[in-house]
């Protein structure tokens, strides 16, 4: 395992990969933890901010064209966009149920179900926990 083939990538995967690994990271985090607290929101919040780094960084990554520049990935990101803005207005309405039913499909979904396909064979971080 070597970070070398992500730190030789340009500034917008390793700004893409490197949020998606700390909301990850933050992210599992947040479903052990306690919900509602201050620590929660705070801990919710930030993991937001990454999940929007995300989604939006990767309107600029090109490496598979499905459309022009696009491929399927990024309509992940449109959900991603969308779904964090609905989560977080279900925390604020009170509606906690459709709150933490929105915030664990993103996790599952964009973090882990997505971040499955970076290991495929030829992607970065493949290169990264596999070597080349």
């Amino acid at each position: 395992m070597s970070l070398a083939p992500l730190f030789q990538s340009n500034l917008v995967i390793i700004l893409h990969a490197l949020g998606a690994l700390t909301a990850l990271t933050l992210g599992t985090v947040q479903l052990l933890l306690p919900k509602g607290s201050d620590t929660h929101r705070i801990c919710g919040y930030i993991w937001v901010g990454l999940m929007v780094l995300v989604a939006l960084s990767s309107f600029w990554i090109h490496d598979i064209r499905h459309v022009g520049p696009f491929s399927a990935i990024h309509l992940l990101s449109v959900y991603t966009l969308f779904g964090v803005a609905s989560g977080l207005r279900d925390a604020r309405r009170g509606n906690i149920t459709a709150h933490r039913k929105t915030m664990r499909q993103i996790f599952w979904i964009a973090l882990v179900g997505a971040g499955a396909f970076t290991l495929l064979p030829g992607r970065v971080m493949h290169q990264v926990v596999f070597g080349q």
